[in-house]
């Protein structure tokens, strides 16, 4: 398929494309907001406005308690502005503040909050979206269920790391570099964080042990939407449907699953950044708007539940986004609040504008680069 028939795939099927994105994304950073919002609220911080988007707000309106709510036309984001804030980073109007000083409700105000609560509202945005996840993996787990596959090899692909070892369809992996195996999907998520290393295997062929030594490959592959992705694998194929086990979980059992996935998920991105770091990873794998878009117009038709994973496993992206220590995200406050805590006065004016400066270009840096890597993968792959 040529570029210009690419694009206007994609463009005629913008609703497609479009709605599922704005419904996840909204979704994801109303989530987020709403931990900034209501950890405020129970400190009694004056709120401004609560804004779902950017720029010119196409619908707003008022609560009694004088906060301003607000949906932007641009789906991209969203903030919850305090008193005193100079815009959506929160940084203080130095001007606005010396009147709020003088004013008897000063306490209200964000920036007169003892330093543990304003740390305590800006940590609660992220930590508000691996909340959320960890709810709704866990409600799925109880409605839906879980699908376990036994470690048993189903195939071995063809030139493969496995081939190569000598794996052979129907040998079950008992250990992977000593941690016991029990689920198939154990041994996916181990390659996933591997970047390439050596691993070592206890096999089991016909009630033989064995042992083998495998080095995971590179392998691209192709979703069943025509993405094409590489990750290291084994180069071994699951047991088949047949095989596999279905099972609704309790609540106990389901929060520890939904509990483990999530770390699984930031486990994952952390290993993936320290690969890009050292040069192991290609930094085209970087995704943005457009990727996230495409992916949600694509999950949406598998069905709702997809749809709501979707938004699970971005709202794990977004919280830890915002954990880094990048001025102009929460992990920026974060980092200000904490050298504040040691030096026992805040960072100087000056150095926080800087930080603000040299954050948002960071920021604008990455996002133009990952929509520059959508375009390609999208347009011209």
């Amino acid at each position: 398929m040529d570029a210009f028939s690419t694009i206007s795939g994609f463009v005629g099927g913008g609703l497609g494309y479009l709605l599922p994105f704005v419904l996840v994304l909204g979704v994801v950073v109303f989530v987020h907001e709403s931990g900034h919002f209501w950890v405020g609220r129970l400190f009694g911080t004056r709120i401004e406005a609560f804004s779902i988007g950017f720029g010119r707000a196409i619908a707003k309106w008022k609560d009694r308690h004088g906060t301003e709510w607000k949906v932007g036309w641009l789906p991209l984001g969203g903030y919850v502005k305090f008193w005193g804030d100079e815009d959506a980073t929160s940084l203080p109007n130095k001007e606005r503040l010396e009147r709020i000083a003088a004013d008897p409700d000063a306490a209200t105000s964000f920036h007169f909050k003892p330093l543990w609560q304003r740390a305590l509202i800006v940590a609660a945005g992220p930590f508000t979206n691996f909340l959320f996840a960890v709810i709704v993996f866990a409600g799925l787990y109880m409605a839906s269920g879980i699908a376990s596959f036994p470690p048993v090899v189903g195939s071995v692909i063809e030139g493969s790391a496995a081939q190569r070892a000598g794996l052979q369809p129907g040998d079950r992996i008992l250990k992977v570099d000593g941690e016991t195996i029990s689920d198939f999907a154990e041994i996916q998520r181990l390659m996933l964080l591997n970047g390439g290393s050596p691993v070592a295997l206890e096999t089991e062929r016909r009630g033989e042990p064995q042992q083998v030594v495998v080095t995971p490959t590179r392998i691209e592959s192709t979703d069943r939407f025509g993405n094409k992705y590489s990750v290291f694998q084994l180069g071994i194929g699951s047991p088949g449907l047949d095989s596999a086990t279905w099972k609704r979980l309790g609540p106990i059992e389901a929060l520890n699953q939904s509990v483990s996935q999530v770390y699984f998920f930031v486990e994952h991105t952390f290993t993936f950044l320290g690969r890009l770091i050292m040069g192991r990873e290609d930094p085209k794998m970087l995704s943005g708007p457009l990727g996230i878009a495409k992916t949600s117009g694509e999950v949406a038709k598998l069905g709702t539940v997809a749809l709501i994973q979707l938004m699970a496993i971005l709202s794990v992206s977004v919280g830890l986004l915002n954990l880094f220590p990048i001025p102009m995200l929460d992990g920026g406050h974060l980092l200000y609040y904490g050298i504040e805590a040691v030096r026992r006065r805040p960072l100087g004016e000056r150095a926080q504008e800087y930080g603000l400066r040299i954050g948002l270009a960071l920021v604008l840096s990455l996002m133009l680069f990952a929509t520059w890597n959508d375009v390609m993968r999208i347009f011209w792959s």
